[in-house]
């Protein structure tokens, strides 16, 4: 039987400690100075944007491209090809950062409303063509997943072992009930779903049910359970749950 995976490295993690680099003065001028010059730049021209040391300078940009903020190569300046060794440039990545806390994926939820609407079939409204993507976004997912570590036959309690790695990585603060349910504590598509419950709601669940489909979770489904400040999905099997997808009302 093939071994559980590593739990995915946590993104907003990743982001606090991008963002607690950019806490010393120097640096984050260094940054903001880099990303506005259009062009790679230089230790020298670094140090001097801010006035300190070339030394002092690198020790800096070096911090900034172990946080995956900025990249280095050599280089000389202009392009120019030149004898002997060239200097060492530092130009951003195109990382962005956000840190939420709880976790938020807007843009999960945009890139998936964008898609209904690119890919809406004749006859189809838009909340149809939204969940219907949600689903199949859910679907690849877990297939991806699912191809990655060919876990095996997923019964419910294993099964749901395996997606809280995923529940964790997306922000929804799963939490284990019982060996074959678990409750989402935190809603990362909050407050639009507040907004819009029938659609929002809908499309959660949907995006959740096709993970489990894609990942062969056998026994276990995504039911809607709204509670106040958590996720209005919950994972499980047994009797008297439902996987009907019928959002809850406003």
């Amino acid at each position: 039987m093939a071994s559980d995976p590593p739990a995915p490295a946590d993104p907003a993690a990743g982001a606090i400690d991008s963002v607690s680099v950019l806490n010393e003065d120097s640096r984050r001028r260094m940054f903001a100075f880099i990303r506005r010059a259009r062009h790679p730049v230089t230790r020298d021209e670094a140090a001097a944007s801010v006035g300190i040391s070339r030394k002092l300078a690198a020790f800096h940009l070096d911090k900034l491209v172990d946080a995956g903020l900025l990249r280095a190569r050599y280089e000389a300046p202009g392009g120019a090809r030149k004898v002997g060794r060239q200097p060492k440039v530092y130009e951003p990545t195109g990382a962005q950062i956000t840190v939420n806390i709880p976790d938020r994926r807007h843009e999960l939820l945009a890139d998936l409303l964008l898609d209904a609407v690119l890919t809406a079939q004749a006859g189809e409204d838009a909340a149809q063509a939204a969940i219907s993507v949600a689903r199949q976004r859910g679907r690849q997912v877990g297939e991806a997943a699912r191809h990655e570590t060919r876990p095996g036959r997923l019964g419910p309690e294993r099964g749901l072992t395996t997606c809280e790695r995923l529940l964790d990585q997306y922000g929804y603060e799963p939490v284990r009930e019982t060996p074959t349910r678990i409750r989402l504590r935190n809603c990362p598509f909050h407050p639009l779903a507040a907004r819009a419950p029938d659609l929002v709601c809908g499309m959660n669940q949907a995006f959740l049910s096709g993970y489990l489909e894609g990942l062969e979770v056998s026994g276990v489904g995504a039911v809607l359970a709204p509670e106040a400040g958590e996720c209005c999905v919950r994972l499980g099997s047994g009797s008297g749950e439902s996987t009907e997808e019928t959002p809850p009302g406003p």
